[in-house]
């Protein structure tokens, strides 16, 4: 019996004499199905469907604005009488943004930014921390708060918050970083010990290691899990923004429009805030590919 090495071989073989010997009959005559028709017609269409298969750029670009416009089409002719078309969100769009949804929209994302650069500094700092012992039991309770709710928890925080502006980013930065945490305390258990070994073999000191093993070899998963957890602030915005009205910002506009039933309004706001969170998750990604170029280079798919 042959190897498995010269079967796969053969059967490589047989599966290319097999395409290329297909015939197409018409009127007694064999006409062949030549090669390169099959490998420029046929792949593409089901390469889509075809499991670990890696797509080029362009086949992506054409792939995502086929289905976008699948989507779209559906959307146009929908049989959901309640759902707004696209030419009433678009109206309802330019209606909004003449009454200042752009300043809105601004307030919202500044607030935004704002949250996400304080929890990430905190998350950070306590997730480097479970390398001492003392901290992670603490590291580990801050991490199950993320099943509590906000309503009750609202109260302690306004007590505490001199502003409605920091009453609003406090909110924010627990909603962000209870999971937040819990993410970056996963990565750094999930290290191999095989490189704590290998940076002690290097004679190493113990901060030494923690610099060079949990905190710069891990700096590339801190950019995954931001970009995970940074969406979280997008979606607990609008209550945020309506416990606290005096500095406006989207959620108040997308509250005042549900309040009214405007559903052209709210899906007009909606997808604004769609917009805003893809622009940040691509920032993020962006800053991940110019600070950490050597994470894509061991990936099959990038």
């Amino acid at each position: 019996m042959p190897p498995p090495e010269a079967r796969l071989s053969i059967a490589a073989w047989r599966s290319r004499r097999s395409v290329s010997s297909f015939h197409l009959n018409r009127g007694g005559a064999s006409l062949p199905i030549l090669l390169p028709f099959y490998e420029k017609i046929m792949n593409p269409a089901f390469a889509v469907f075809s499991p670990n298969t890696v797509l080029n750029k362009n086949a992506v670009r054409a792939l995502v604005a086929t289905q976008v416009a699948i989507v779209v089409v559906l959307w146009v002719f929908s049989p959901f009488v309640l759902l707004p078309k696209p030419g009433e969100v678009m109206n309802a769009f330019v209606d909004l943004w003449d009454q200042g949804l752009g300043a809105e929209l601004i307030t919202s994302f500044y607030l935004n930014i704002q949250a996400v650069a304080v929890s990430t500094v905190v998350t950070l700092l306590l997730a480097y921390a479970t390398v001492m012992p003392f901290f992670r039991p603490i590291v580990a309770l801050i991490g199950k708060l993320r099943f509590l709710s906000l309503v009750g928890l609202t109260f302690f925080f306004t007590l505490m918050a001199r502003s409605g502006h920091e009453l609003k980013l406090s909110l924010l930065v627990f909603s962000v970083s209870v999971f937040f945490v819990t993410g970056m305390a996963d990565v750094i258990n999930g290290i191999p010990k095989e490189m704590f070994d290998l940076a002690r073999t290097l004679r190493m000191g113990e901060w030494r290691v923690v610099w060079e093993v949990v905190v710069l070899n891990q700096i590339d998963k801190v950019f995954d899990v931001l970009r995970q957890n940074a969406a979280m602030g997008w979606m607990m915005l609008t209550m945020v923004e309506g416990i606290v009205r005096s500095e406006g910002g989207v959620g108040t506009v997308l509250l005042d429009q549900n309040h009214h039933f405007r559903l052209a309004a709210v899906f007009a706001i909606q997808l604004s805030i769609l917009l805003l969170g893809l622009f940040q998750d691509y920032s993020i990604g962006l800053f991940k590919n110019l600070l950490c170029p050597y994470a894509a280079l061991t990936l099959e798919r990038n």
